[in-house]
């Protein structure tokens, strides 16, 4: 086993380890870069680096711990962050070739936070067009590949993330969530990932040039290769910053739940709104039976909604957000094509180029339609502690670069099935702006990784992510794939 095995261990054991002197953080880095070196070439996860300011950062937290000094939780631990997050001097293109200049001054507050708990950040990782696709290609930095299967997709957006933490190219990452961004990706490369309540994370630092306010849906949270791990992040990163920062505190309930068998949960592992591969619900289920064994209450079980209506209010608040985004041109031609959705076309792209032209009195009606949905959720909380679904239809599916993403298909089951269709999985609990953490599942019959998604009322992330823990400690958590071990 090579030297730099090491880094695919947990960030917060990697940690544990720089405090007690057993290494150091510049000997981390090291062997990080080593993984980097070897693995990126095939894997394209990483795509920017700042080498020589990571090398001079460790070396001044091993300065610093000689003289008994740590700076936080994460003093020493080497990383990478999204591609999208603003990390001062370096581009923030989001895969878009007109932002190849986007280059800020300053560092994004999750970013400072993450650095302030004394990571190491050495680069930054791939991410899809805007940031628009489970696929992590663009044309400014090639395509990502799966470390399971480098014919498959990482998922994304943050699928250099994912990526780059299942080779131990990154001990903890920084990634962001409207449409499963952190969920999918964690899924199907086999690590953790934690989409946090909606405003729980500050956004400053990752939104498009020009824009200020808060994306509607969207968050940002880390992903990691323990539960562990995801809960030390949440506490470096959660709490208000600029003027709510001036009266507002987070205090996060802690989860009060030690052992599975305190537990009771709700599992929903299919839907009559999209098609889902028998293989993935297999192993999901194989899961739950193990869970169940273990003493955790279970119970088939789903909220008092209609799924289809609520998916596609989904899709209207997601593609209103996401549009609020685009270039005039684009804007321009999804006005003109909006035509067809009055016109009773209620295909996916009718759909898109409707919700982004839609009146804003069209808009309050979808917003206040999911507040009933919210009020719904809440009263379903009251019965059960969680819900356990997929985070997507499918296991990892092969690279597609053809067309657009409402065009492209994926097998589910040996039928081709629209790709667009996985976001059910995603805004089943973003839309209400749910926490949700993905988790190791253990492999499917395809050989591939599956994630359970774990989905906590408004606020209680910590009681997903200890959820996730007890998963890990029943079932083995993360897993490195062959070859990287």
């Amino acid at each position: 086993m090579p030297a730099d095995s090491i880094v695919v261990r947990p960030a917060t054991e990697l940690a544990a380890m720089v405090r007690r002197g057993e290494i150091t953080a510049t000997e981390l880095l090291d062997h990080t870069l080593s993984r980097f070196e070897r693995h990126n070439p095939s894997i394209n996860a990483v795509i920017l680096t700042r080498v020589e300011r990571a090398r001079e950062r460790a070396a001044a937290l091993d300065a610093a711990a000689q003289r008994g000094e740590f700076w936080g939780p994460l003093h020493g631990v080497p990383m990478t962050i999204k591609e999208a997050y603003d990390w001062a001097t370096t581009p923030s293109t989001w895969g878009n070739p007109a932002w190849r200049d986007n280059a800020p001054d300053t560092d994004a507050v999750a970013v400072q936070r993450l650095e302030a708990a004394g990571a190491v950040i050495y680069g930054k990782t791939n991410v899809p067009f805007m940031l628009g696709d489970w696929q992590s290609f663009n044309e400014i930095y090639g395509t990502t590949n799966n470390p399971w299967d480098v014919t498959r997709v990482p998922g994304g957006s943050s699928g250099g993330s994912a990526a780059a933490l299942a080779t131990g190219m990154a001990a903890l990452e920084l990634g962001s969530d409207i449409g499963a961004s952190i969920r999918n990706p964690a899924h199907y490369c086999g690590v953790f990932g934690h989409k946090p309540t909606m405003s729980l994370v500050p956004y400053e630092g990752h939104v498009v040039p020009g824009m200020l306010p808060e994306v509607d849906i969207s968050v940002c949270g880390p992903m990691a290769r323990s539960a562990a791990d995801l809960d030390v992040a949440l506490s470096v990163l959660a709490g208000p910053s600029g003027l709510d920062a001036t009266g507002y505190r987070v205090a996060l309930p802690e989860a009060r739940q030690q052992r599975l068998s305190e537990f009771r949960v709700a599992v929903m592992l299919d839907t009559p709104v999209i098609a889902n591969d028998t293989v993935m619900l297999d192993q999901l289920q194989t899961c739950v039976d193990a869970l169940a064994a273990a003493g955790c209450t279970v119970v088939e079980a789903t909220p008092d909604i209609d799924q289809h209506e609520y998916f596609e209010n989904y899709l209207m608040l997601l593609r209103a957000a996401t549009g609020a985004m685009a270039d005039d041109a684009t804007f321009a031609a999804a006005e003109e094509a909006a035509a067809a959705w009055e016109a009773g076309d209620r295909s996916y792209q009718a759909l898109v180029d409707h919700a982004m032209s839609m009146t804003h009195r069209e808009w309050w009606q979808h917003h206040n339609r999911r507040e009933a949905y919210r009020g719904e959720w809440a009263r379903f909380f009251g019965e059960y502690d969680l819900l356990l679904c997929p985070t997507a239809a499918s296991t990892a599916y092969p690279h597609d670069h053809t067309g657009t993403r409402a065009t492209r298909t994926i097998p589910i089951n040996g039928a081709p099935e629209p790709v667009v269709d996985q976001l059910f999985w995603a805004g089943w609990s973003c839309n209400s702006y749910l926490p949700g953490t993905t988790a190791p599942a253990g492999l499917c019959a395809d050989g591939l990784p599956a994630g359970l998604q774990i989905v906590a009322p408004h606020l209680q992330d910590r009681r997903s992510i200890r959820f996730a823990a007890l998963l890990e400690r029943e079932l083995g958590g993360f897993t490195p794939p062959p070859g990287y071990e």
